[in-house]
């Protein structure tokens, strides 16, 4: 005689749990772990064979391997025993700090979303908001750089948008690995940059602890061949010119290399304009003498509304993208060589006299930096209404001065992003541009710079150097 058997319902209802969690955890699991492994190791084979500079197996390391290699590196203990015993604290209360800023700078770089998601994404914004361009200025040396070498793409920074547009048009050469700053650090921003391989820098530490942590980590990445970029002006322009470069990352990257070594670093200097920074009415603002911080509230809404204005245009019919964006690349510059020229080595020197050497190779990079930055329509018609003045000029006075400042800068080298046969055209909208914006006004024919926007013509202007 069968009888029923009575079980309470927690209990079915944990059975039930651990009989779902037995079948994810050893059937389902491991075949959604194999297939994933499967894509990502495909993406990665096509990547490879498609990028002029490969992935270095360090960005591929899982991210708790790397920072326990860089917690228990030898120069990151003997820095924490040094704090350890200068504050007259416990070893290992120095050590869970070190751990923390490891955890903080160290990324999880996934090649996976980084081409199949970020890729994607940042061609897309780039391409909505801008009509993109780049240009090189010696492709065959491009191509000549060693594959075993580091490459470390230098560039001024105009506008955040440089991330977006640098990582769209780098991304058919190399993966590029990024310093952020703290702005970044805001969920679930973090997260995504994290997996696109950037890694956190707090601009002004003073804590000499954390800069041995980060210090290190950069050397080992630079060490291991990892594709880095970097932004030596530390900072957006703010009034249009290129700002003092600064030797932070690359003294750290540099006072190790040895120069005799198998693996050298090669800086490619990279140029960045735009025919509309969008923050660039912000960054004039902050140089004003009685200039003050924006509550957060305020930039959110600022943000909101132009982003709300932008999307009721599109949706009107009326919108226009914010004319051109350019990335040109210069020259590449072999860490190696450039020591040879000069007979050093920056292992073997002091370091005041190691600062002057790197403030010389960042003045080398900044000049050819500021030799290839695009000369776009905008920055172009902004110099030639600035030379006209109160007299203002005609479209045509105006597009015949852009046009001779081109063969200007084509004669000297710097690579050519507007072909000859768009340039009138290009110049048009440069000007349209402007009296859209209502910064430029017109009169019978004739243009000049709205009353109170001198400032902002002359922040684009001096984009041309």
């Amino acid at each position: 005689m069968n009888e029923d058997i009575l079980v309470p319902w927690w209990l079915l209802a944990l059975l039930s749990a651990g009989s779902a969690a037995f079948v994810v955890e050893r059937m389902i699991a491991p075949g959604l772990r194999w297939y994933l492994r499967r894509r990502l190791n495909r993406a990665l084979d096509e990547v490879n064979r498609r990028l002029s500079i490969r992935i270095a197996p360090f960005k591929l390391t899982r991210r708790e391997a790397l920072i326990d290699r860089l917690v228990f590196d030898a120069r990151v203990v003997e820095a924490a025993d040094e704090e350890a015993d200068a504050r007259n604290a416990p070893r290992a209360a120095i050590m869970a700090r070190v751990k923390a800023y490891a955890r903080e700078i160290v990324p999880a770089f996934n090649a996976y979303f980084y081409f199949r998601v970020g890729y994607w994404l940042a061609r897309r914004v780039a391409q909505l908001m801008y009509d993109v361009r780049f240009g090189v200025a010696d492709e065959m040396a491009l191509t000549a750089i060693d594959r075993k070498a580091t490459v470390v793409f230098v560039m001024n920074h105009r506008s955040n948008m440089d991330y977006v547009l640098v990582g769209f048009l780098a991304a058919e050469r190399a993966a590029l690995s990024y310093a952020v700053g703290e702005w970044a650090r805001i969920w679930p921003l973090h997260q995504l940059i994290r997996a696109m391989g950037a890694y956190f820098v707090r601009r002004n530490s003073k804590d000499p602890l954390y800069r041995r942590v980060m210090e290190r980590y950069i050397q080992m990445a630079t060490e291991e061949g990892v594709c880095q970029a970097v932004f030596p002006e530390g900072g957006l322009s703010r009034d249009g010119k290129l700002r003092a470069p600064k030797l932070g990352l690359v003294d750290y990257m540099t006072k190790t290399f040895d120069p005799a070594g198998e693996r050298d670093i090669v800086f490619v200097p990279v140029g960045i304009n735009y025919d509309r920074v969008i923050e660039d009415r912000s960054l004039l603002r902050s140089l004003e003498p009685d200039a003050r911080a924006r509550s957060l509230a305020f930039v959110v809404w600022t943000t909101l509304r132009f982003i709300g204005r932008n999307v009721g245009q599109m949706i009107r019919g009326d919108w226009f993208r914010f004319g051109h964006a350019a990335v040109a690349f210069g020259r590449p510059i072999s860490l190696a060589g450039w020591l040879e020229g000069r007979k050093l080595d920056l292992r073997r020197i002091a370091k005041e006299e190691r600062f002057v050497a790197v403030e010389n190779l960042l003045k080398d990079l900044m000049t050819e930096i500021g030799r290839v930055v695009p000369a776009l329509p905008v920055p172009l018609i902004a110099a030639g209404l600035i030379e006209a003045g109160d007299k203002g000029a005609t479209a045509l006075e105006l597009k015949t001065a852009a046009a001779k400042r081109l063969a200007d800068l084509a004669a000297a080298g710097v690579p050519p992003i507007i072909p000859p046969a768009e340039q009138d055209a290009a110049l048009d909208s440069g000007l349209r541009h402007l009296v859209l914006r209502k910064v430029a006004v017109e009169s019978e024919g004739i243009y000049r710079v709205a009353p109170g926007e001198e400032r902002l013509f002359a922040y684009y202007a001096r984009s041309l150097g």
